[in-house]
């Protein structure tokens, strides 16, 4: 009876997406359907009749793919010809993650529990993570670019979620013969394609009708308040960030944090800029396109608040800039708001805050969360 249900689910997924012809030069498997993404590029979710298969596209050359896992129940048997790629049999138990965002991504989706180490807990958000580790039901497993692999080891690790960087490997971890799951959700260039991997993570922990039911309710906010911004016509001259060292960090003109400033009706004075990550420019640079600019909004992390006090000691350059004489400047204090979560999952949360920051009118009875008018 269920290899029947699961032979009519596989017909009405093929006819709602695109079939494929099997992997490789494996021949055919049996495959129901490729599972169409809305936002997301950097990975392909395929549904065959005894497993399903994630393929994670490499980022720095998307003519290949970086891994490929196969995804079979537990419950199920293991079948026996399967194509090329890393096995997991699903849902996932005692993982460790080197990022401390996976872990509130974890928590979101109900599936925090089976988390056992996580690097850098300095880091964590998830008030639930957290306490874990107080309580000693999450370890600190170091450094996430150099984990302690006898923590790992110790915690019987089964599963590692790890960030892929171009040209670096993950050292004696690939050496513990435990699986890497290589989440490349930071280089999506669409905030909500980032958002998109919840329902990958979802497949991983049987979690998918919650993975879907949050990235559903995200992007029905996040497109209801970027349809609110796109009708008005005035959009405020933007500029971001600040000068480390000798240079300016701007967003990339082609980065989903630029898609965020012109999805809440601004006119970024880098949108010209073809970087999908930041840029490095001139000081000069800066003050050329943006010192006449209408609003000026940057990211920082210290214990004690920003003021434009502080910001003028710091460079008193910046007190040239319109926004600071006008003070029109808005900051976000990356250690005290939980900012790298939300712009992770809840891209709709941050572009509230921009909305309200550009067009202020257009949510009169709106609390910034992330961001606040630096005060003096």
């Amino acid at each position: 009876m269920k290899r029947l249900f699961n032979l009519l689910l596989c017909g009405v997924l093929l006819s709602a997406s695109v079939a494929c012809k099997g992997i490789g030069d494996k021949g055919d498997f049996g495959v129901c359907s490729v599972e169409e993404n809305l936002y997301a590029q950097g990975y392909e979710i395929s549904y065959y009749k005894d497993f399903t298969t994630v393929e994670i596209i490499n980022p720095w050359d998307t003519t290949k793919i970086l891994q490929r896992y196969i995804l079979v129940e537990k419950e199920n048997p293991l079948p026996g010809n399967l194509p090329e790629g890393t096995v997991i049999r699903t849902p996932l138990n005692n993982i460790i993650m080197y990022t401390t965002l996976h872990a509130s991504i974890w928590e979101k989706i109900g599936a925090l529990d089976v988390v056992k180490g996580i690097c850098e807990t300095e880091y964590l958000t998830s008030e639930k993570a957290i306490a874990m580790v107080k309580e000693g039901k999450i370890a600190d497993c170091g450094s996430a670019f150099s984990p302690n692999v006898e923590t790992i080891m110790d915690l019987g690790g089964e599963f590692i979620i790890a960030s892929p960087y171009e040209n670096s490997g993950y050292g004696q971890a690939e050496k513990l013969g435990i699986p890497i799951f290589e989440s490349a959700d930071y280089m999506e260039q669409h905030p909500l394609g980032r958002v998109e991997w919840l329902k990958v993570y979802g497949l991983l922990q049987g979690k998918r009708d919650v993975a879907d039911s949050m990235f559903n309710a995200t992007m029905n906010r996040y497109n209801s308040l970027k349809e609110l911004a796109q009708g008005e016509q005035k959009k405020p001259r933007l500029m971001s960030e600040r000068k480390y060292g000798s240079s300016w960090y701007i967003v990339g003109g082609a980065s989903y944090m630029a898609t965020m400033y012109k999805d809440a009706g601004a006119d970024y004075i880098f949108s010209d800029n073809a970087d999908t990550g930041s840029a490095t420019v001139s000081f000069e640079t800066v003050y050329d396109r943006g010192g006449d600019s209408d609003i000026w909004i940057l990211k920082y992390a210290a214990e004690k608040k920003m003021t434009y006090n502080s910001l003028q000691q710091e460079n008193p350059l910046y007190a040239s800039f319109a926004p600071f004489k006008n003070r029109k400047m808005f900051v976000c204090n990356t250690i005290t708001t939980p900012y790298y979560e939300y712009i992770a999952i809840h891209p709709d949360i941050i572009l509230a805050d921009y909305v309200k920051m550009f067009h202020p009118h257009l949510l009169p009875d709106y609390t910034l969360v992330c961001y606040e008018a630096m005060g003096e």
